[in-house]
C-alpha cells in the first residue's frame, strides 16, 4: 500500500501523525502504550498507521494537559467514555474536573499576587535605602539579610 495512497483515505504514518498534532513520536508511543490511544492499527508491513481519529484524540489530550489535567484524570475520562460509551458521560465526568483546577489556579493567582506585593514593597525598600546611602557610597543595614514573610500571610 502506498504512503501517498494511504495519505488520501486519512491514515498517517507516526511521521505524519505527530507532525499534524504537533507531538513526539516518543510521546505517540507513550500514549499508546498506557492506553490513551488504544487500537493503533498496523500497516501490512507492520508499521503503525493512524487516522483521523488518533489525531482527534491527539489534540483532545493535548487540549486537556493545557488545562491542567494529568495523565492518570484523562485515562479516567477515557475510561468513562469507554464504560458510558457517550461523549455526555465523559463531559459529565471533565466538569468537575475542571472546576478542581480552576478553583487551583485561582489560588495560584492569590499567592502570585500576594508575592508581586512583597516583591515591589521589598525593592521599594531597598530603593529607598540605596537613595539614603551615606556620601561616601557606604549604605546603612538593607535588611536584605533579613528573612521575607511567607506571600501566603501577606494581605494583596
Amino acid at each position: 500500500m502506498s504512503w501517498q495512497i494511504a495519505d488520501e483515505f486519512g491514515m498517517w504514518t507516526i511521521a505524519e501523525i505527530c507532525e499534524r498534532a504537533g507531538v513526539s513520536a516518543r510521546t505517540v508511543r507513550y500514549y499508546e502504550e498506557i492506553g490513551l490511544l488504544p487500537g493503533v492499527r498496523r500497516s501490512e508491513g507492520g508499521r503503525r498507521v493512524y487516522g483521523q481519529d488518533e489525531l482527534e484524540r491527539l489534540g483532545f489530550i493535548t487540549r486537556l494537559k493545557t488545562l491542567g489535567l494529568s495523565l492518570k484524570e484523562i485515562r479516567e475520562l477515557n475510561a468513562v467514555y469507554a464504560i458510558g460509551g457517550s461523549t455526555q458521560a465523559m463531559l459529565e465526568h471533565l466538569q468537575p474536573l475542571l472546576a478542581a483546577h480552576l478553583a487551583d489556579v485561582d489560588r495560584r493567582l492569590e499567592e502570585l499576587t500576594a508575592l508581586r506585593g512583597q516583591l515591589a514593597l521589598y525593592r521599594d525598600h531597598i530603593e529607598a535605602r540605596i537613595a539614603d546611602a551615606d556620601g561616601d557610597g557606604a549604605s546603612r543595614d538593607t535588611g536584605a539579610e533579613r528573612p521575607l514573610a511567607d506571600p501566603r500571610s501577606a494581605t494583596a
